[in-house]
């Protein structure tokens, strides 16, 4: 399966949106999480992909 990378931010928030719909006390570490997630993929644009395939 490939996915693309420009991609993975766009489900990410996704599927967190649904799950602060869900359960709205996690929203802190959902946010968290996202933030964490993005942060590593700008500074290391490799690990991405290297995580994928």
């Amino acid at each position: 399966m490939h996915l693309d990378p420009a991609i993975v931010p766009a489900l990410i928030a996704l599927i967190f949106g649904i799950l602060i719909l869900l359960a709205p006390k996690v929203l802190n570490y959902l946010i968290a999480i996202y933030l964490i997630l993005i942060g590593l993929f700008g500074l290391f644009p490799g690990l991405l992909a290297r995580l994928l395939t």
